[in-house]
């Protein structure tokens, strides 16, 4: 019979002495202090720091989006903040030195490696806890156990997270969703600020506060360059990454998911099948699809098209828009729908990138344009399309107000200053505009602003890169102030 304690507990010692550097020199490693904090982490830290509500702060969000270093900022601050080193633990739980390890037994070798008698006052960080099987379980055990200790996890599998956080740990866990970079924060990590100038616009006859350029053809470069590879932090300031785009996200990023995580989850006997289904949705990004045309396209059941929609949902990889008619009345069976990607960037990846003048850039700004109004989380976001008559139209994105059922406002995502030249074109906009009494749009441009009116409502026109910005600006200042 094999035994399963191979490995001596001197080497899983001499694995956490080595995965926490501080207990010795107080400093977390020179690799991850040198990184740029992403600014949702001013909001996170006040959750890993929060001592009086005994609840395990789990941090959610795709691949590579940054959950790590956060953890390890989150770190670097507490030791700023003049918490003891040695109480202080981070352990990885995808190294498989701990796979046969419970929580209880990784910490009761914290414990031993620095001769503490107890964990209270103890922060402890667990990466990767998805690896570890029924964690929601052992962690809810261990914020029960140890009321004075605080827990933060993070991981990946955010379809298991996300499900097992909410059911398993009702009252003990707090849910931390951290997405993909916003425009926002790719202008913030590629210290291009001074691109940036606090202004105002007129929206509907009233003057509001919102972020311009003095230079929107570099803001425009810019906003390619988040386009093909602005998702990922690591990716946005590594240009050997950048080269090799397909290797690092797509193997990484999408095999990962796509041929592990969910398959695992999920109990998914075709990966293949999931993994073409994937491909075609990423290539389709940003366009309108049915059950009837994806199920002909590509030979599977209906019934497992909607399951793999939403598992890819789940994992982050993509985003389902609804569809309303032109009276923003949502259809009574669901039959067509929109489908992004929830960071352009994942296009790039399994494609190649694009330039400005490509036939994809007006789907890739609108799957831009979306992935940052993904940041809140509870928005009820639609697009519009109807068939009148002969007459077909569509709005690109609609927020509709979920206890009133009428439209707050609409948005023309195009990628052309053509409908600021000529605005009676909009003619979708225009009849949606006067079907629901709303007076004012926006539409976005390449690179014109202003307003123009017609028919008596008044379309507001902003480069589709400011527009971008300002959405994650504007999330990020709701999230603070909340």
């Amino acid at each position: 019979m094999v035994s399963y304690n191979l490995i001596p507990t001197e080497k899983i010692i001499e694995r956490l002495r080595y995965e926490n550097p501080w207990w010795v020199t107080r400093q977390i490693p020179a690799a991850y202090s040198a990184m740029s904090k992403r600014l949702y982490f001013n909001l996170f830290y006040p959750f890993v720091k929060e001592k009086n509500i005994k609840r395990a702060v789990v941090l959610m969000g795709p691949r590579r989006v940054g959950k790590t270093v956060m953890l390890f900022h989150s770190i670097h601050q507490l030791l700023e903040d003049g918490i003891d080193a040695q109480r202080i633990f981070f352990i990885g739980i995808d190294n498989p030195i701990y796979v046969h390890l419970s929580l209880d037994d990784i910490l009761s070798l914290c414990k031993g490696s620095l001769n503490l008698s107890h964990l209270d006052g103890c922060y402890i960080f667990f990466d990767e806890i998805q690896y570890l099987k029924d964690w929601e379980r052992h962690l809810k055990v261990m914020v029960d156990s140890y009321p004075d200790t605080k827990f933060i996890v993070s991981g990946s599998a955010a379809a298991a997270l996300k499900w097992h956080s909410t059911e398993s740990g009702t009252g003990r866990f707090t849910d931390f969703m951290l997405p993909p970079l916003t425009f926002q924060e790719y202008i913030h990590l590629r210290k291009m600020e001074h691109l940036i100038f606090r202004g105002a616009i007129d929206y509907g006859g009233k003057s509001l506060p919102y972020c311009l350029t003095h230079d929107v053809r570099t803001l425009n470069k810019e906003f390619l360059h988040y386009l093909n590879f602005g998702g990922y932090p690591e990716v946005v300031l590594s240009e050997r990454i950048q080269g090799d785009m397909g290797r690092y996200v797509k193997n990484d990023i999408v095999d990962k998911v796509l041929l592990r995580d969910l398959p695992g989850l999920y109990g998914i006997k075709d990966v293949q099948e999931l993994n073409r289904f994937f491909t075609y949705l990423a290539y389709n990004s940003g366009n309108e699809f049915s059950y009837e045309t994806i199920s002909r396209d590509s030979g599977i059941q209906k019934d497992t098209l909607k399951k793999y929609l939403e598992y890819l949902e789940a994992a982050f990889l993509i985003k389902v828009l609804n569809k309303v008619d032109v009276n923003a009345k949502r259809l009574k069976r669901v039959t067509s729908f929109k489908v992004y990607l929830t960071n352009p960037s994942l296009r790039t990846a399994l494609f190649s990138p694009i330039s400005e003048t490509d036939d994809e850039m007006g789907n890739m700004v609108e799957t831009a344009v979306l992935s940052q109004w993904m940041h809140r989380e509870k928005l009820d976001l639609t697009y519009a399309r109807w068939k009148d008559g002969k007459k077909e139209g569509e709005v690109d994105l609609v927020l509709v107000d979920d206890k009133k059922f009428k439209p707050i406002w609409g948005v023309e995502i195009k990628w052309s200053n053509r409908y600021f030249e000529l605005p009676k074109e909009l003619k979708s906009m225009i009849q949606f505009c006067k079907a629901n009494d709303l007076e004012n749009a926006l539409v976005t441009t390449i690179d014109q602003q202003g307003v123009k009116e017609v028919n008596g409502l008044r379309f507001t026109f902003l480069p589709a890169c400011v527009y971008s910005y300002n959405i994650g600006d504007i999330t990020l200042k709701m999230k603070n102030s909340s």
